[in-house]
């Protein structure tokens, strides 16, 4: 944890205590919890309020990924790159004051490991002991199919959950680790800003990072073997999202292959490879966002007889191992890897897992967004999901340029895209591009989830002039597709005879 300033020391003090003395085990726990990110938290904070004996085992760092290398400080370096962009926009955009010069990036990190260390402590040892939770530090280890090792202890259980999230991916590419990489591990510890920089992923993570940093003054150039950025969000609000970054300077360099990464002095050149044609980019610092690896080795998931592949730990719709004593959440064992989507599994399995519950993962209503500039959200089914399952769709947009606030808030490059089951205003999916989407998205994910229909939401009123008023756009156009040409020529017939 770099640099091991007051800030990172707060932290550290919460969540690894260098002076913390395991707890003596109990002879038998309700619930073995394997990892202290968010899906370990959760469960083990639920399980102990409930009264059950819990133990809760950390080989790092408490918070996981989410705390201390992912969205926390990935939303305080997004929201400090948004300021820079807006007060060097502000004369152009709305006559505001001309602002010259650079900014100080040491600063923008400072401010990070602040609030980081600040906000650590709801997440740290002190605060699950004191919630009656056994907290040990080290390395577990499954033994059977009820006990793992953790040094000279054994923890017997009569359930256990794995927790234990996920990492960076690497990639097989010649020289790369020769060279050197930033990963979202090590990305947060810089002090300097990097005067350029080369990110592998066009994912929403390498999107969210390349974005930021190119507010800050670098320059940036992301690659990746996909054709478009956002491979699994719909095409047209990917393009949004592209264009916006490109403005804010970001280069692309899609459908490559990368054949070797060389180190020449400060400098990193990457050799590529498109439809034939070579290629060569150079940057001061590589950050490396290709994906996530779940975190299974080492746990001695043969002893305790839980399958896993490549993917993660295997999980029933209940998120049941293949060992019925134990569960598993979060990106160990998940297709969405997101820190709310491991919150939600762990409230569903303590009821599975505890009690008597048979709560389904797999009907999640699940939402997720991707924290750029404009921010891209989305809930339920996809056009082609839709497609593959034979469903037929009736698909809404509205435009962005069309809701007044937008417009004055000069972030008209957006919509708002709902999928509806053809013939009804069933809402089977949506996706959203707007500078808030990530908080306007839940609006619709309410109403998936309580059964509500797109005529519900437009009934509802929402304040004007808001972002927001798109959701009754969007249910005003379904109700005027309602209204077929015999519907109009009845109406103009009841209309002409009662004047």
């Amino acid at each position: 944890m770099e640099p091991l300033d007051e800030h990172n020391r707060a932290l550290l003090d919460s969540v690894h205590p260098p002076d913390w003395v395991n707890p003596t085990p109990r002879e038998r726990y309700h619930l073995v919890v394997v990892g202290a990110g968010t899906g370990g938290l959760v469960t083990a904070a639920i399980a102990a309020g409930l009264g059950a004996k819990v133990a809760l085992v950390e080989r790092h760092l408490m918070g996981g990924d989410c705390l201390n290398v992912g969205c926390v400080p990935s939303k305080a370096v997004i929201r400090a790159a948004r300021a820079w962009a807006d007060a060097a926009a502000a004369a152009r955009r709305f006559g505001g004051p001309t602002v010259t010069g650079a900014g100080d990036f040491a600063r923008v990190m400072a401010r990070m490991r602040r609030l980081r260390a600040g906000i650590s402590p709801v997440d740290g040892a002190a605060r699950f002991r004191d919630l009656g939770v056994d907290v040990f530090f080290g390395e577990g280890r499954f033994t059977g199919r009820d006990t793992l090792a953790l040094g000279q202890h054994t923890l017997s259980f009569r359930r256990a959950v794995i927790a234990t999230g996920g990492r960076a991916s690497s990639l097989p590419i010649p020289g790369l680790s020769e060279s050197g990489y930033l990963t979202n591990e090590s990305v947060f510890e810089l002090t300097a800003l990097p005067e350029s920089l080369v990110v592998i992923g066009a994912g929403p993570i390498g999107c969210e990072l390349a974005q930021a940093f190119a507010r800050f003054g670098a320059r940036v150039t992301v690659l990746d073997l996909a054709p478009r950025i956002l491979p699994r969000e719909d095409p047209e609000a990917a393009r949004i999202v592209e264009r916006a970054l490109r403005d804010d300077g970001v280069r692309f360099e899609l459908g490559v292959t990368i054949e070797g990464v060389e180190r020449k002095g400060e400098e990193r050149m990457l050799r590529m490879e498109r439809a034939g044609a070579r290629l060569e980019v150079t940057g001061r610092e590589i950050l490396l966002a290709a994906g996530r690896t779940p975190n299974v080795d080492g746990l001695g998931l043969e002893a305790a007889g839980v399958e896993y592949d490549r993917k993660g730990v295997s999980v029933d719709a209940r998120l049941r191992t293949t060992n019925r004593r134990i569960y598993a959440v979060g990106d160990v064992a998940s297709a969405y890897q997101f820190t709310h989507a491991a919150d939600a599994q762990a409230r569903l399995v303590i009821a599975n897992a505890l009690f008597f519950g048979r709560g389904r993962a797999d009907r999640m209503v699940m939402p997720w967004c991707t924290y750029t500039s404009p921010e891209l959200a989305h809930v339920g089914l996809s056009e082609a999901e839709a497609a593959a399952s034979g469903r037929v769709l009736e698909t809404i947009t509205v435009p962005f340029e069309e809701v007044d606030r937008a417009v004055l808030d000069g972030e008209e490059n957006g919509l708002l895209r709902v999928h509806l089951e053809k013939g009804t205003d069933r809402i089977l999916g949506a996706t959203l591009v707007a500078e808030r989407a990530g908080d306007m998205i839940s609006e619709l994910t309410l109403a998936m989830t309580s059964g509500l229909g797109l005529g519900a939401v437009g009934r509802a009123i929402h304040p004007y002039p808001t972002q927001a008023e798109a959701f009754r756009k969007a249910a005003d156009r379904w109700r005027r597709g309602k209204l077929t040409p015999l519907a109009r020529r009845v109406l103009g017939l009841f209309f002409r005879l009662f004047r």
